[in-house]
């Protein structure tokens, strides 16, 4: 009997076909239009990258010959080793690697205390209500969409006065100042996603302010503390308004240095010096978004649950 309700079943299920929504071809002429769309967006895109690479491996003969887009005959490094330790900026001919250091003793001092002192913020704001907390957090957004022009002559008298003005202390503490509104209301919103239940659960078993905070935010914060890191080190690293006004020449950071070899009158224009000098100041939010680039779309992701 159970053999013959079975039997049944099947043939039912195969008079009725299968069910739910028919899968969709891949080549269908409306995904053709977007992958084709797609498509000429990241030439649009890749094409200059392109042209920058393979001018960086050419030498100046054959740059003069005008074949832009066309590989190099003879493949030379030379133009990256001019551009890292012997183009010239002013009198100093050691190229890209003094500025380079400069924004490394920038950067990691500018990104760890930003992104430490907002995190505990985000966490304060979102789950710890104290008196004009509200205030400040408007506050915090106001700050965030300040043009950074606005604040230029303000900064340069409040570091004189701290005797911070053309050193590198005083441009670590204007990028961690300027970075910390954004990246407060980044973190306030991702722990603001966080279900309010295990916050609860962690205060009724006597965890405290700090307790919650490293015990149970922050090792589920990864994903946000990468999205802060790639935004804090892609701002710092490609800032050029600051580290020319705020800093002197022997401490210039590298995108100074790089607009003085770039933009250099004297003698030949080295096209492929150039390029190479572009790549390689480049190089390092270029390298960090692409080793932690899923972590970056999760924590956005999460990060925007919440206002």
């Amino acid at each position: 009997m159970n053999n013959s309700m079975t039997e049944n079943t099947l043939k039912v299920m195969d008079a009725s076909g299968p069910r739910g929504q028919k899968p969709k071809k891949r080549l269908a002429p409306r995904n053709i239009m977007l992958y084709a769309t797609l498509f000429v967006f990241a030439l649009y895109y890749a094409m200059p990258l392109y042209v920058m690479i393979i001018t960086s491996f050419k030498g100046m003969p054959e740059i003069r010959l005008g074949n832009v887009f066309s590989l190099p005959i003879e493949v030379t490094f030379q133009p990256w080793v001019t551009a890292w330790s012997e183009a010239c900026t002013g009198i100093n001919c050691d190229g890209l690697s003094r500025g380079f250091w400069n924004s490394v003793q920038i950067l990691i001092p500018s990104v760890f205390i930003s992104i430490a002192v907002a995190s505990v913020n985000g966490y304060a704001l979102s789950n710890w209500r104290f008196k004009g907390s509200e205030m400040f957090y408007n506050i915090l957004i106001i700050g965030a969409f300040i043009p950074y022009q606005v604040m230029i002559y303000p900064i340069a008298i409040i570091l004189r006065e701290l005797h911070l003005f053309g050193t590198l202390g005083g441009l670590v503490l204007v990028h961690t100042i300027f970075g910390m509104p954004i990246l407060t209301l980044l973190f306030r919103n991702y722990f603001a996603s966080v279900p309010e239940e295990l916050f609860k659960a962690a205060r009724v078993d006597g965890a405290g302010f700090w307790g919650i905070y490293f015990q149970i935010m922050l090792p589920m914060a990864l994903p946000i503390f990468v999205v802060a890191m790639i935004l804090q080190v892609t701002g710092i690293w490609n800032d050029f308004l600051f580290g020319v006004i705020y800093t002197k020449p022997d401490i210039y950071p590298m995108t100074v240095q790089l607009n003085n070899i770039v933009n250099s009158v004297q003698g030949v224009k080295e096209y492929n010096v150039n390029m190479a000098a572009t790549l390689i100041t480049g190089l390092v939010p270029l390298v960090i978004y692409f080793v932690s680039g899923k972590l970056f779309v999760r924590g956005i992701a999460a990060g925007a649950v919440k206002g």
